[in-house]
């Protein structure tokens, strides 16, 4: 059963999904060499052989979070249409150089970009997306934008991005390191997934209202509501259902995540169990029967159900940081279901 929260996310997409998607479009339309088709390639829009394709691609809840607080702040949502359109491409960039980093295969039920095009075409492909993004952005002063503003933002949507890439490395530095607690893993996150989460909502607020302070008051929101998305993501890297995340249970710890369900789960481990859990995590990777061991120990020390509290809590938070901007009650509304199915989602 689809809950409320969903439906309004759902709502939400379907109403901004067209005019997201042709501001996407616009931004690639001059850039026609073969090049620029590999781009075309990873945003779902031709097959590997060149032929169109209506492939499905993301969520696109960042672009989805700009123009909802725009709106929610006041302003007119498709003036904030260049911005949101910049932060989807800034999100596949990173996604193209993290299947390169992270050797993954498929993405939304078909090949990666580097798997069909090898490791250098991605990279160069991925760099060049950035650059567009960018570019995107500056648009803003197409929308009617002052200078000043679109400087603003192009400057704090370069400050995030350049945290998302920290958080990236933080992320597979943890891979090999010994030890990761839970603030050092918070940090990560905060910078991995929640940085353009919040400018997103910055830039949309800021569009919205060309004030800083309201814009910043939405910043924080989303960062908090990144920290959730992110903790929601970990639990289903693990306890996921397989029919909905394209997953089998235990995904992230094969592949060994240190994600916040094995950071709590070595802080809790008793001498026993952390002498078997580094003997496992010494591995290439981990497989089988010592999956299903890490698995009983996280059950043994309640793991699933602190994972979720804890995105449930960062969600609260989020819609806490509005209340001193006395938003309408439909636009808190709003922002409650975002929170909500950030930590309920299946996928």
């Amino acid at each position: 059963m689809v809950g409320i929260a969903e439906k309004e996310v759902a709502a939400l997409q379907k109403r901004y999904r067209d005019d997201i998607h042709a501001r996407l479009k616009q931004a690639m339309e001059s850039y026609d060499t073969p090049f620029f088709d590999l781009l075309r390639y990873h945003l779902g829009w031709l097959e590997a052989d060149g032929s169109p394709s209506a492939a499905e691609t993301g969520k696109g809840l960042r672009p989805v979070l700009c123009l909802t607080a725009c709106e929610l702040a006041g302003g007119d949502w498709r003036s904030a249409l260049p911005a949101a359109a910049g932060l989807e491409l800034i999100h596949n960039f990173s996604l193209v150089h993290d299947d390169i980093q992270d050797q993954d295969d498929t993405r939304w039920g078909r090949a990666t970009l580097w798997k069909v095009h090898g490791k250098s075409a991605a990279i160069a492909a991925g760099n060049a997306m950035r650059v567009i993004a960018d570019r995107t952005v500056l648009a803003l002063t197409e929308s009617g934008v002052a200078p000043a503003m679109v400087a603003d933002a192009e400057a704090q949507f370069i400050q995030r991005y350049l945290e998302m890439i920290e958080g990236q490395y933080l992320d597979m530095s943890f891979e090999q390191a010994e030890q990761v607690t839970v603030d050092q893993y918070l940090d990560m996150i905060g910078k991995k997934t929640g940085a353009l989460i919040e400018s997103a909502m910055y830039l949309g607020a800021l569009v919205g209202t060309g004030d800083r302070d309201v814009a910043h008051g939405f910043g924080s929101c989303g960062r908090r509501l990144g920290l959730a998305f992110q903790i929601r993501d970990d639990y289903l890297g693990i306890w996921g259902d397989p029919a909905a995340t394209g997953k089998p249970v235990g995904s992230d710890i094969r592949r060994k995540k240190k994600s916040l369900p094995i950071v709590h789960l070595f802080q809790q481990a008793t001498s026993a169990e952390r002498t078997s859990l580094d003997a496992a995590y010494a591995k290439d990777e981990i497989e089988g029967g010592d999956v299903q061991k890490v698995l009983a120990m996280l059950d043994a020390h309640d793991a699933p159900a602190y994972v979720q509290r804890s995105a449930e809590s960062h969600a609260e938070a989020a819609v806490r940081d509005l209340d001193s901007l006395n938003l309408p009650a439909d636009a808190k509304r709003k922002l409650e279901a975002m929170a909500e199915f950030f930590v309920t989602r299946s996928k």
